[in-house]
C-alpha cells in the first residue's frame, strides 16, 4: 500500500511539473534537417518510402524519462517530414529481434537502434515496421553532438537518410508538437488501439504544456482506431 501511494505521488509530481514542458521525452534537442529518399521502388505502397526525393525535415532527439547524463533511459528520435501536410515519424530505443523490437528498451547511449515499436500500414494495406539508426556518433548525453545523420529503414530495408545540424533554440524546441496520429498520410499511418489511445494523450499533453496541437484530423484518428 505504501509503495502504491508513493508511486501515485511520484506520478502526480511529474504531471504538475509537466505543466510547461513535455510529460514524456521532456529533455531533448531539435534540429532542422533534410531527408533524402532513394526509395524502395513500388514495393511498400507509400510515396515516402517508394519514391526518390528530398524533403525538409525537423529532427528531435530526446530522453523519454529525463534521467541525468548517460544513465539508462528510453531514448527517442522524432522526424517531421515537412510539407503542406506534415508527417511525423516517432521512434524509441528497442530490441532488434522479431519480438523484442516491439518493446521499448532503456539504453545508455544515443548510438543505438530505434524502432517504431508498432507497425505502420501503407496504401496497399501492407504493414511495415520502421526503424532508424545513427550514422554518425551521438554519444551518451544530449550535449554530445551538434549535428548528425540517421539511416531510415522499412522492414530492415534502408530507404533514406535524414541529416541535421545547427540546433534550434530551446523555445523553438518547446513549441514543437509532434502528433503520430494526425500528422500522417493515407498511405503511411499507424493503426491499432495503442496508437489510437495516443491521439487523445498527445492532444491533452500539448494543451497542458501550452503548445499548439495539430489541426483536427478526424479521418486520420478514425483510420487509426479502425485499424484500416
Amino acid at each position: 500500500m505504501k509503495g502504491a501511494v508513493l508511486g501515485a505521488a511520484a506520478i502526480s509530481v511529474r504531471v504538475v511539473r509537466s505543466r510547461h514542458r513535455r510529460f514524456l521525452h521532456p529533455d531533448g534537442r531539435s534540429f532542422p534537417g533534410e531527408l533524402v529518399v532513394w526509395g524502395t521502388g513500388p514495393t511498400q505502397g507509400a510515396d515516402l518510402l517508394d519514391r526518390p526525393g528530398r524533403h525538409s525535415a525537423v529532427v528531435r532527439i530526446s530522453k523519454g524519462i529525463g534521467t541525468r547524463g548517460g544513465r539508462p533511459d528510453i531514448r527517442g528520435v522524432a522526424v517531421r517530414v515537412e510539407g503542406e501536410h506534415p508527417l511525423d515519424l516517432l521512434f524509441s530505443t528497442a530490441g532488434e529481434g522479431r519480438f523484442t523490437r516491439h518493446l521499448p528498451a532503456p539504453r545508455r547511449t544515443f548510438d543505438t537502434f530505434y524502432g517504431s515499436i508498432l507497425a505502420y500500414r501503407t496504401g496497399t494495406r501492407r504493414k511495415v515496421y520502421l526503424s532508424a539508426r545513427p550514422e554518425s556518433p551521438l554519444g551518451r548525453t544530449l550535449t554530445g553532438f551538434d549535428d548528425g545523420s540517421l539511416l531510415l529503414s522499412a522492414d530492415d530495408r534502408a530507404f533514406g537518410r535524414v541529416s541535421f545540424g545547427s540546433a534550434l533554440s530551446a523555445d523553438e524546441d518547446a513549441a514543437l508538437a509532434f502528433d503520430p496520429v494526425r500528422h500522417t498520410a493515407p498511405d503511411l499511418h499507424p493503426t491499432g488501439f495503442v496508437h489510437s489511445s495516443r491521439a487523445l494523450a498527445y492532444r491533452l499533453s500539448q494543451r497542458w504544456r501550452g503548445a499548439q496541437p495539430a489541426e483536427p484530423a478526424p479521418s486520420a484518428v478514425e483510420r487509426t482506431a479502425a485499424h484500416r
